[in-house]
C-alpha cells in the first residue's frame, strides 16, 4: 500500500487526521448523494465493523461479532457460498451472503495460522492463497469444512522483516499457472540518482521484490517481469491475459493498470536488484533516467512498457487495488468483458475499457461507484451476477464509516446511461454509449471538453500533471443507431492521458450521464 508519513506529535496528528476526515467526508457524502439519484447499483451491507447484519442471523451467538472481516482475499464457491481470507491469517466460509435480510448469514472458519494472506482462489481441489513467504493450497480432505491439509506449492522468495514486503494473489490462467506479485520493501536503497542497481539483492529487501511471478502447475517458480511498487490487485480479462494494478509512489507517478507478461519492466528500479539472479526473465537494463517526462523515459529504456491505463490522481482514486473482469453475461448490466478496479483511499470502484492497438493494450477508465463503507481491497462476482466488495482499511486511511467488512453491489436491471467505451481513432476518439443519445446534444461540439497531459518519471513520490494542453473538438458525428459518436480532435499525443468531459450529452429520454468523465491513456495512435 502507499506509504503515509506519520507525524510524531500526537495532538497535532489527531487534529490533522480529524480535519482531513471532515474534508474527505464532505466530498464523499456529496458524491454518494449525487450518485444515489441515478445509479442503478444498490449497495447491500452484509457485515461491517459498524453494521449489525450478522447479529440478525439465527446462527449468531454472543462473541461472534468479534470476527474481524478484514477481507484480503475472496472467491465464490458452489451452492451460494463465499470464501474470504482475512488479514489476520484465517479463511472463512460464508453461507447466506446473498440473503438481503441477513437472517441466513453463517460464518465458519476453514483455515487459520496463515501469514497475512492477500488473495484467494479456487485451485485444483482446494483453495489457494499467497502468504508472505509461500503459496499454499488448503484442502479439506475429510469434508468437514475445515482445512486439514496445508500444501506448500512454492516458497522460492523470502522476507527480510520489512513491513512492506507483501505478496499478492494468486490468480489462475487457462494453463493452470498461478500468478502473483511481490511488493517492494519500503526504504530499500539499492541505488541512487538513476544509477544501475546492484546485480545482487541487498539492503533490507528480500529477493524478487517488485517482480511478477508465474508458478507452473508443477510448482516451478518463474520471475517473469519487474518494476512494480505496490501491485496489490491481480486479475484476468476474457482473453485470459493477466493484469495488475500498481499504486502511486516513488517512480510510479499515479496509480496504473498493466498487462503482466514476461520480459517487461514497469518502472520501479529497486526491483532490478534481483535482475541477475538465476531464473529471472528480464535482463539488460543498464541505466535508469531520473527526472524526465514519462514519454522520454519510455524512449530511453526499451524494456519500459507504459501502463494500459493511468488512473489520474484523486479524479480516479489514490490507491488502486483489485482487478475483476465482468463475466456475468449481462447479469451486472452492459459491461460484459470490462474490468472493475477497487480503490482503497476513496472506498470506491472504477471501470476500465481496454482495446488492443498494435499488439498492446490501452484504453479508458471511468468512475463507477462511490460510497462504500471502507477501503475496497478485493472484488469478486457472485453466482447471481452481483459484485462482492471485501473491505479493510487497517494501516492506511480511507473514507467511509467502517474499518472492515463485506458489501455487495446489486443491479436493479435498469440500464445506466454511461459512456460504455472510448476507442482511439487516427483522428480522435469514438464514444459508445449504453443508450441511444439525443442527436442535438451528441453532435454539439460544445457538449464536450478535452485536455491531455503526461507525468514525470522520477524517484520522487508521485507526479503532477505535466504539459497540459487543450484538445479541440473539431466535429462530433452520430451513428445511425444513435449509440456511437465519432469525435474528431486535435492534437493527439502518444503516451499522454486524454481527459474527456461530456457534460452536455443527453440520452433520447433527456437523461444526463451518470458519469461525464473518461480518461483515455493513448499509448499508440491507431492507423484508422
Amino acid at each position: 500500500m502507499s506509504f503515509r508519513l506519520r507525524l510524531q506529535t500526537a495532538p497535532l496528528l489527531l487534529f490533522l487526521e480529524f480535519s482531513w476526515a471532515l474534508f474527505m467526508a464532505s466530498g464523499y457524502e456529496s458524491l454518494a448523494t449525487a450518485q444515489q439519484i441515478q445509479n442503478p447499483y444498490k449497495i447491500i451491507t452484509i457485515a461491517t465493523s459498524q453494521a449489525s447484519t450478522w447479529s440478525r442471523s439465527k446462527h449468531w451467538k454472543p462473541g461472534d461479532e468479534q470476527v474481524p472481516l478484514e477481507i484480503s482475499g475472496m472467491c465464490t464457491l458452489p451452492n451460494g457460498r463465499l470464501a474470504v481470507a482475512i488479514r489476520r491469517g484465517e479463511v472463512w466460509l460464508i453461507d447466506g451472503a446473498y440473503d438481503t435480510s441477513g437472517e441466513k448469514l453463517k460464518l465458519h472458519r476453514f483455515a487459520s495460522a496463515l501469514h497475512e494472506p492477500l488473495g484467494l482462489v479456487r485451485y485444483r481441489d482446494g483453495l489457494c492463497t499467497a502468504q508472505r513467504t509461500e503459496v499454499t493450497l488448503l484442502r479439506d480432505t475429510d469434508h468437514d469444512d475445515v482445512a486439514d491439509d496445508y500444501e506448500t506449492i512454492n516458497q522460492s522468495w523470502g522476507v527480510s522483516g520489512n513491513y512492506h514486503e507483501y505478496a499478492y494473489g494468486p490468480v489462475v490462467d487457462d494453463h493452470d499457472n498461478l500468478w502473483l506479485t511481490l511488493n517492494i520493501g519500503m526504504g530499500f536503497q539499492g541505488g541512487q540518482k538513476g544509477k544501475l542497481l546492484p546485480s545482487k539483492w541487498g539492503g533490507p529487501q528480500a529477493p524478487w521484490r517488485g517482480w511478477g511471478v508465474r508458478i507452473s502447475r508443477a510448482g516451478k517458480f518463474e520471475p517473469v517481469a519487474a518494476g512494480m511498487r505496490s501491485p496489490s490487485g491481480l486479475g484476468t480479462n476474457l482473453n485470459d491475459d493477466v493484469f495488475f494494478t500498481d499504486q502511486q509512489g516513488n517512480w510510479i507517478p499515479v496509480c496504473s493498470l498493466h498487462h503482466l507478461r514476461p520480459g517487461v519492466f514497469y518502472g520501479h528500479p529497486d526491483a532490478l536488484a534481483s535482475m541477475q539472479l538465476p531464473g529471472g526473465q528480464l535482463k539488460g537494463i543498464v541505466d535508469i533516467p531520473n527526472g524526465i517526462p514519462y514519454p522520454e523515459a519510455v524512449a530511453q529504456v526499451p524494456a519500459l512498457v507504459p501502463p494500459a491505463v493511468w488512473f489520474p490522481y484523486k479524479k480516479m482514486g489514490q490507491s488502486a487495488t483489485d482487478v475483476v473482469c465482468d463475466t456475468t453475461r449481462g447479469k451486472f448490466g452492459p459491461f460484459q468483458g470490462q474490468l472493475f478496479v477497487g480503490e482503497f483511499t476513496l472506498a470506491s470502484i472504477s471501470r476500465v475499457f481496454l482495446e488492443n492497438v498494435d499488439g498492446e493494450y490501452q484504453g479508458a477508465c471511468f468512475p463507477f461507484h462511490e460510497g462504500l463503507d471502507s477501503a475496497v481491497i478485493r472484488l469478486t462476482f457472485g453466482e447471481d451476477g452481483s459484485l462482492f466488495a471485501g473491505l479493510s482499511n487497517r494501516g492506511w486511511s480511507s473514507v467511509g464509516r467502517a474499518s472492515y467488512g463485506l458489501q455487495r453491489l446489486v443491479w436493479d436491471k435498469k440500464t445506466p446511461f454511461e459512456i460504455l467505451e472510448m476507442r482511439a481513432r487516427s483522428d480522435g476518439f469514438e464514444l459508445v454509449f449504453t443508450k441511444p443519445v439525443d442527436y442535438r446534444t451528441a453532435t454539439d461540439v460544445n457538449s464536450y471538453t478535452m485536455e491531455s497531459y503526461t507525468y514525470q518519471y522520477h524517484q520522487v513520490y508521485g507526479s503532477d500533471e505535466l504539459f497540459k494542453k487543450p484538445v479541440s473538438i473539431i466535429s462530433a458525428d452520430l451513428s445511425a443507431d444513435g449509440r456511437r459518436v465519432h469525435l474528431k480532435t486535435q492534437p493527439l499525443r502518444e503516451l499522454y492521458v486524454h481527459e474527456l468531459r461530456a457534460t452536455g450529452v443527453r440520452s433520447t429520454d433527456d437523461e444526463p450521464l451518470i458519469h461525464v468523465d473518461a480518461y483515455y491513456t493513448l499509448n499508440r495512435i491507431p492507423d484508422e
